[in-house]
């Protein structure tokens, strides 16, 4: 339904006529009446009076269809660090009313749970502004450095509060349930990951063995779990030499390239680390638009090792990569990233 059509039909619902909705927006009946035989549209600067005056939203008044309204959701929280409480509570009642819809409720599902990703996100920002203020008032006490650790995700020594079992346990879960061999690998990456950041390796190596059956799973991940799982048990040149080898007997797997880089941040030879995220990113060259992951993990060495000047240059290279390969102009990543080369400049300046 067109738009003129859409405010015929929302008119007549609230039972006014042409010169009374014209009378609310100080306007001509005329210009209603243009409006609703389709002859002009009203300007955009309208909409939220005409959505306040017929008790809808924007997107009514348009008559987008789900999927629409959906990648509307989706790329306004692209867009926007913070969304107003109205926005949120509008977004989370559209999405629930929709989610008993069986052809889309995965898809609706995942979209809900961004949802309450994005206003977490949004809350432990602002909790960690917070709690910083709060600390340099009174760095000795104890009440804000937890709420800075559960809002940056940051360390925390008691190993009870650290471990990742929860996690580990559901996709156990989801694994076993499945009575045959999984219909997909991904749950094996995850589960394995936590195992190993646990140092649960005797488990991790069962896990590794099912994802080996995959015949997808490509062979070079297998040495670089192998080598994490040797790390975890801090047997590091044993690690050391399966690394070396995989990087010797695949070279020409760029997904390799990557790992190595990982495998070497971790173990801080940020050098090494920063040859195989440059030789990842090169790798990938003829496949654009590239993903950020080789130069964020670069930036954030150069800002370890105290390059500001180097750590703000990197990150240029990613706001072009943003830019010129994705597209994006105004996207919250944008903004995200002009912000951290101010500061890596500022820093760099001192």
């Amino acid at each position: 339904m067109e738009i003129g059509s859409k405010i015929k039909q929302l008119r007549c619902r609230a039972s006014l006529t042409q010169e009374q909705l014209a009378d609310k927006l100080g306007l001509s009946a005329q210009a209603v009446s243009k409006w609703e035989n389709s002859a002009t549209m009203p300007d955009i600067s309208l909409l939220p009076e005409l959505a306040q005056i017929f008790g809808t939203s924007i997107d009514e008044l348009f008559d987008l269809t789900t999927e629409q309204k959906i990648r509307r959701i989706e790329n306004r929280m692209d867009i926007q660090d913070d969304l107003e409480e109205d926005v949120f509570r509008e977004y989370e009642s559209f999405l629930k009313e929709q989610i008993s819809d069986s052809d889309n409720k995965q898809r609706i599902t995942s979209v809900l749970a961004y949802l309450y990703h994005h206003r977490m996100e949004s809350y432990a920002r602002k909790a960690a502004y917070y709690a910083r203020e709060a600390i340099q008032m009174e760095p000795e006490k104890k009440d804000c450095q937890w709420i800075l650790q559960k809002a940056e995700g940051s360390a925390a020594w008691d190993w009870n509060i650290a471990n990742h079992s929860r996690t580990i346990e559901f996709y156990k879960k989801l694994i076993s349930e499945s009575g045959e061999r999984f219909p997909s690998p991904r749950p094996y990456y995850y589960l394995i990951d936590n195992l190993i950041a646990d140092h649960r390796t005797k488990e991790a190596r069962v896990y590794l063995k099912c994802l080996e059956e995959y015949p997808e799973f490509r062979p070079y991940k297998a040495k670089v779990y192998e080598a994490a799982i040797e790390l975890a048990e801090y047997n590091e040149p044993k690690a050391d030499e399966i690394m070396e080898k995989a990087l010797a007997d695949h070279h020409d797997e760029p997904g390799l390239m990557y790992e190595a880089a990982q495998y070497y941040a971790r173990k801080c030879d940020y050098e090494k680390a920063i040859q195989y995220y440059e030789a990842s990113f090169a790798a990938e060259e003829n496949k654009k638009p590239r993903y950020t992951d080789a130069l964020d993990g670069i930036a954030d060495i150069y800002v370890i090792m105290d390059d500001y000047g180097k750590a703000a240059e990197t990150k240029k290279r990613i706001l072009d990569l943003l830019k010129n390969e994705w597209g994006f102009t105004e996207e919250t990543i944008i903004h995200k990233t002009e912000t951290e080369i101010q500061q890596l400049n500022m820093h760099g300046r001192e």
